[in-house]
């Protein structure tokens, strides 16, 4: 995994403007509804080759594919994953929300229908707050089913990168936890089987991305945002809680090499309060254990702007290397390329300049209400990254 040894590196969380007519055919596909599947071919291998160059433009060094080949963030192992089936909404218990506890303290806020992933996108209604009751059932053995999907996925990316400089490349994949939140079981006789069903499936698709000489990019919002989910939860009974997710990642990572992973973590990143985060303070030891050379981390915003005072007194261990969010994607506004400077600056200067990684806190193209602000955003990151490395490199 390259570092910034003589520069500050950049990259991003992940998830990408999808262009309206790619997502709809995906949707369409992931649904079980009619579409073209040889238009889709196509339009996926062109729309993944455009959001390479468009990264490239705005100054993005370490690049993805958008993540175009999935419908959604989450929705998409369910149909890499055999032995769901969808269900009836009645058939399920309470709708499992990763705003749990900040709903209790607001809920007029919510009531409002406010809260969700990200402002109205042009011409789309708003997402909803707080996750949904998606009625998907685990009734059977779960195994990975989605050798094609990721092989397309893999293929794609790499016709893209032909002809084109980048330092390096990722493929964001979501972690087993996460997974668990929007599933229900049925089949396996306790909530850890069924954790360690799907981390021994996800192993196959994790293990594909690194054997196609990618970065894999672990996408864990679980990690922090389910103590909302679970608000009957002490802190020490979510610390336990966290530890068994940790360790079923590292099961799902294992014979990976970690200097190909990195971890992406979050809060949800839902545009809500987001008073009852848990801080980071009280699970960074857990978080550090994850088998990733790189920890991707929502640090921009004004609830976890200030989580830099946490690295004063933990040390980042050895080997390791750190990306701070340091734009966001809770607002529409464009960051300012010095505020970014002084962001990564602050960090190199706790960390070591050649360990800091300029990132995003989350995905920031499917969160704003333009992808117009994405790409403006991103490249606020790349000019403050040049700022920053002047500083710590002392180049006018």
């Amino acid at each position: 995994m390259k570092r910034s040894t003589d520069r500050i590196l950049v990259s991003h969380a992940g998830s990408l403007a999808r262009p309206e007519d790619l997502r709809t055919m995906i949707l369409a596909k992931e649904n079980g509804q009619p579409y073209d599947g040889r238009a889709l071919e196509v339009r996926l291998r062109e729309s993944v080759a455009e959001v390479v160059r468009q990264q490239i433009k705005s100054g993005i060094d370490i690049v993805n594919d958008g993540e175009f080949g999935k419908g959604g963030f989450s929705n998409y192992a369910r149909v890499r994953l055999s032995g769901l089936e969808q269900g009836n909404p009645q058939d399920l218990p309470a709708a499992r929300n990763i705003t749990g506890r900040d709903q209790a303290e607001f809920p007029e806020f919510f009531a409002l229908g406010a809260g969700g992933v990200g402002p109205p996108r042009v011409g789309q209604p708003p997402a909803p707050a707080g996750g949904q009751n998606r009625p998907v059932l685990c009734t059977g053995p779960v195994k990975y089913i989605g050798q094609e999907e990721v092989q397309r996925d893999i293929a794609n990316f790499k016709a893209a990168l032909q002809g084109v400089q980048v330092t390096e490349a990722f493929v964001p994949a979501i972690a087993p936890g996460t997974i668990e939140h929007w599933l229900w079981n049925r089949y396996y006789p306790s909530d850890e089987a069924f954790l360690y069903a799907i981390a021994e499936a996800m192993h196959e698709e994790y293990k594909a991305i690194v054997d196609a000489g990618f970065i894999l990019q672990i996408d864990d919002p679980d990690l922090p945002d389910a103590w909302q989910i679970h608000p009957q939860m002490t802190a020490p009974e979510y610390r336990r809680y966290a530890e068994v997710r940790v360790d079923a990642i590292n099961h799902a990572l294992r014979g990976l090499p970690m200097d190909r992973v990195r971890l992406h973590t979050c809060w949800g990143s839902g545009h809500g309060p987001h008073k009852n985060d848990i801080p980071l303070r009280d699970i960074v030891d857990i978080i550090l254990k994850v088998n990733a050379e790189c920890i991707s981390l929502e640090a921009s915003n004004p609830r976890h702007d200030n989580d830099w005072r946490v690295w004063e007194t933990v040390k980042l261990p050895e080997g390791k290397s750190f990306m701070p969010g340091v734009i966001g994607h809770i607002t529409n506004m464009i960051e300012n390329p010095e505020l970014v400077a002084e962001r990564l600056v602050r960090y190199a200067n706790l960390m070591g300049r050649e360990n800091i990684i300029a990132g995003t806190d989350c995905g920031i193209g499917t969160r704003v209400a333009h992808p117009s602000i994405c790409w403006a955003k991103f490249q606020a990151m790349a000019e403050g990254a040049e700022m920053a490395t002047k500083q710590l490199w002392g180049r006018r």
